[in-house]
């Protein structure tokens, strides 16, 4: 059985732009989620970076399974899991972050995430090759593939430490 529609280009970012994700800890929250939903062959994942306050991700739904569900289980686990981290460090970021919603006291991700269909594989390229000049735009690092929490080095280097991911162009 082969993927259903087309891959995605995800854009998450922290409420108002914080650095909720600075840190390389909360960045393995969300590179877990991601090994999870690929080993439960929910998603492929074709590439992503995560920056300090947002990432961007290439997926694609498997089978049955919708992107809304998907993205939205991914996030509130995410999220549930970040503001645990910062309750027991007695982080003050915990105090960026309070909204005291209806549905919530915390608030990780802004709403409406931006996401695109991948329809093409010239489009496909263009944000990939985006998502991988992300750290060297915000002057992280000199090359992509110096950057590590990007797909950058899987496909430069042939680095296979981000067992979760599939190459755009298998």
């Amino acid at each position: 059985m082969s993927p259903i529609e087309y891959p995605e280009f995800t854009t998450v970012t922290c409420l108002d732009w914080k650095p909720v994700i600075k840190n390389d800890r909360e960045k393995e929250i969300i590179v877990e989620s991601m090994r999870f939903l690929v080993r439960n062959a929910r998603v492929f994942i074709f590439g992503f970076v995560l920056m300090d306050n947002h990432f961007h991700l290439m997926w694609q739904m498997c089978y049955e399974h919708k992107r809304e569900d998907e993205q939205r289980n991914f996030l509130k686990f995410t999220a549930q899991q970040i503001i645990k981290n910062l309750r027991n460090d007695k982080s003050a970021m915990l105090n960026d972050l309070l909204v005291e919603a209806k549905d919530r006291k915390y608030q990780v991700w802004e709403r409406n995430s931006l996401n695109i269909t991948l329809a093409s594989q010239k489009i496909a390229d263009q944000k990939l090759e985006y998502i991988h000049m992300n750290p060297v735009k915000a002057g992280l690092c000199e090359h992509p593939e110096d950057y590590y929490y990007s797909s950058a080095r899987f496909y430069g280097l042939n680095d296979k430490n981000w067992d979760f991911l599939t190459h755009l162009d298998d």
